[in-house]
């Protein structure tokens, strides 16, 4: 008995390490609310694209037309997702979320309507792109969490990462979920994406308590037009920095209300990157199995990495890191990159899922230190519109990456595809290093979030 107690205890000690900084922070009053409500209203993102696939092929039997449809989907969230975020930081989540809210679902019954009723290809084609209309649920949640733990760098840490172990849960069950209802009904699908938009929006925007002020209440409070309060803004942002950035970095970008400086820079073609060499990868791993006779086997190499990436997120959020931030972000990056650009010289499938388990500890955390580095990088009146545009860079990375590989696999099989793989894994981690001096300097200096305005 006393070695099953010990082992208890031992158990409960760990579980309790692991979950209880999550749990103090879903603690605090009203976060639960937010944080799972924005997960819930998310479920478009990983459910309309195979939701649309499955139901255009089975009502069509034309793979080419459901590939175009998700591509423009993808390719207009993409666009769309920045705009949506400099919007919410200027007028306000609600304001902006609403209205966007109303048109997605017009455009999904629309949609949905137009499908199950085999309409005219051109229709779907002039519907489909209004499916962008989804709010930026997980850069609103950051915001809220940034603006609620203002200056406490282990719990804000934490509260990133634990949107991001969210944000896996959410992928986890999302793909799987819908393909398994589009399959039984295209209808249902849509039906249950929708309810999960409307319950997760209530959710969170009824959570008023938490919202960050917009640009337009903070310029009305401080009597300044939003032109005048994004100068000053710029300009503090820009003196905090003065002491570690070149001169001209902090001036010349900062000075012009831009958000544009070297770092930014280097993480949004970062995450163009991501997306463009992980698209490449799939889409490679699916032909490198069919050659192999283990097709059937695909999903279970992905669904390794999506555990092991939500594995990551638990253990490297529960953790109070002493590695500095930059430190940090460019050995995970490193790991994730390298190793998916080792799958060029794997003989077989099963090689790919362990290289998948290992890098996947570190795919979750890559995300985690890319939305800490926002708020170094960015003014916290313009956070939104920072990670909408990651989110954007890697979206048109997705699109573009699967697309490249595809020409290059009809080519010369899943060879020619992680040819593609490799070069786009190796040219994103150059490109990262590209921006290393703001980045090392900009978070060792007082986080933006501080600035009091």
């Amino acid at each position: 008995m006393s070695n099953n107690a010990n082992v208890a205890a031992a158990i409960k000690e760990v579980a309790h390490k692991v979950f209880g900084g999550y749990a103090e922070l879903l603690r605090m009053p009203h976060t639960a609310r937010f944080s799972i409500g924005s997960v819930i209203a998310c479920m478009p993102f990983p459910m309309v694209g195979m939701t649309i696939t499955i139901s255009v092929q089975h009502y069509y039997g034309n793979y080419a037309l459901a590939g175009a449809l998700t591509a423009i989907q993808a390719i207009a969230t993409a666009l769309v997702s920045p705009l949506l975020g400099k919007l919410v930081d200027i007028y306000g989540q609600r304001q902006v979320s609403i209205p966007t809210i109303i048109v997605w679902i017009i455009a999904s019954t629309s949609l949905v309507t137009a499908i199950t009723h085999h309409a005219p290809e051109w229709v779907l084609y002039a519907i489909v792109p209004f499916m962008a209309a989804i709010p930026p649920w997980g850069a609103m949640s950051r915001g809220r969490w940034a603006r609620l733990l203002r200056g406490d760098r282990e719990r804000t840490d934490r509260a990133l990462s634990l949107s991001g172990v969210l944000d896996e849960c959410m992928w986890v069950v999302g793909n799987p979920l819908a393909s398994t209802l589009a399959v039984i009904s295209g209808l249902l699908a849509f039906s249950f994406t929708g309810m999960c938009v409307i319950v997760g929006a209530l959710m969170f925007l009824t959570e008023r308590t938490t919202e960050p002020p917009s640009q337009t209440q903070l310029a009305r409070n401080a009597g300044l037009t939003r032109a005048q309060y994004r100068e000053r803004e710029a300009q503090q942002a820009a003196a905090l920095q003065e002491a570690t950035l070149e001169g001209n970095t902090g001036k010349s970008k900062h000075s012009r209300g831009s958000i544009w400086g070297p770092g930014l820079i280097a993480v949004c073609a970062t995450w163009f990157g991501l997306g463009a060499f992980q698209s490449a990868a799939g889409i490679s791993i699916i032909a490198f199995a069919t050659e192999q006779h283990m097709k059937q086997y695909t999903g279970f190499v992905f669904a390794c990495f999506s555990l092991s990436s939500l594995a990551g997120a638990l253990v490297y959020g529960a953790k109070n890191w002493m590695i500095p931030l930059w430190k940090r972000f460019y050995v995970c990056l490193a790991v994730v990159n390298l190793g998916i650009g080792s799958f060029l010289f794997a003989k077989h499938l099963w090689v790919i899922m362990v290289i998948y388990l290992v890098i996947g500890v570190c795919q979750a955390p890559t995300w985690i230190n890319g939305n800490q580095l926002m708020l170094h990088l960015v003014p916290p009146s313009r956070f939104t519109e920072g990670m909408a545009w990651m989110g954007a860079m890697n979206s048109i990375g997705s699109s573009m990456g699967s697309a490249i590989a595809g020409v290059f696999i009809d080519r010369a099989g899943s060879h020619g595809g992680f040819t593609v793989v490799t070069a786009l894994a190796i040219g994103s981690l150059l490109i990262a290093l590209t921006g290393i001096r703001q980045i090392k300097s900009s978070t060792e200096t007082p986080t933006l979030t501080e600035v009091e305005v």
